[in-house]
């Protein structure tokens, strides 16, 4: 697949004037066009979501933003502390977002985020951080606990550790980076968004409890435009069905054409 119509592009962080790249494709012309925000897993970098995503996004004519976020989640990032939804790296998605929305035709109510993995954990704390800014937002085998999780997948302890600076329970300050970093504690803002969520029951590497407790607190806080599934899989993301949901946010199917009668 060819990508000459990817842009290599920079945003400057409203939080500590940085540069940060991000990769951009939008179908050309002045009519605004819906855009999705692909987000990278765990362990990569902006172009992880690239070939996944982009044919998607061309099938239908939109433009697709895939940004950084002070890049993966992993003990050798010199920016390690910065990455893994700190206040810097949500904040670089919205300033990529706002740099392409004030130059090029992007309609600014039909706006997504799909993530998977790492990816949907940080697709799940945007959606906390800005619940009305997004159409709707697909997250797929998301963590929701880092400290949980520090717990549950040895093989990404020391890297949950170098991102919150030490294990859960190290000291308050530790412990405040792990809450401030996990979607479970921030119920009430999620509750506010469309949110789709789907996690493989035979996940290994993010156990599917993950998602449960999520989704027993948006039930229990009455969220009305949640979603939840447990699929038959592992740790996977189909992009087709996220698409197909995107599809659907934008147009008017209701249940009435689906609907079975007693």
């Amino acid at each position: 697949m060819g990508i000459s119509d990817i842009l290599e592009l920079t945003s400057v962080s409203s939080h500590d004037g940085s540069r940060e790249e991000f990769l951009f494709h939008h179908p050309g012309g002045a009519r605004p066009v819906p855009l999705v925000v692909g987000l990278h897993t765990w362990s990569y970098n902006r172009f992880n979501q690239l070939h996944h995503m982009l044919p998607f996004c061309r099938q239908r004519g939109w433009a697709l933003l895939l940004p950084e976020f002070r890049g993966p989640n992993l003990a050798d990032n010199p920016r390690a502390r910065q990455a893994c939804a700190s206040p810097l790296a949500r904040q670089d998605i919205l300033d990529a977002v706002e740099t392409v929305t004030s130059e090029y035709a992007v309609d600014l109510e039909r706006i997504f985020i799909l993530g998977g993995s790492g990816g949907g954990h940080m697709a799940l704390m945007m959606a906390a951080l800005a619940p009305k800014r997004w159409k709707g937002v697909s997250a797929w085998v998301p963590i929701t606990d880092l400290a949980a999780w520090h717990g549950e997948n040895p093989d990404y302890a020391g890297h949950v550790a170098a991102c919150c600076g030490g294990g859960p329970g190290q000291d308050s300050a530790t412990d405040r980076e792990y809450r401030d970093r996990s979607p479970i504690y921030f119920i009430d803002e999620l509750s506010a968004a469309t949110l789709s969520v789907h996690h493989g029951r035979y996940d290994d590497v993010v156990p599917y409890r993950q998602s449960w407790w999520l989704a027993e607190k948006l039930e229990e806080a009455g969220a009305e435009r949640f979603f939840f599934e447990i699929f038959n899989g592992g740790h996977d993301i189909h992009y087709e069905r996220a698409f197909d949901w995107f599809d659907a946010l934008l147009g008017d199917e209701g249940v009435e054409a689906k609907r079975l009668t007693g």
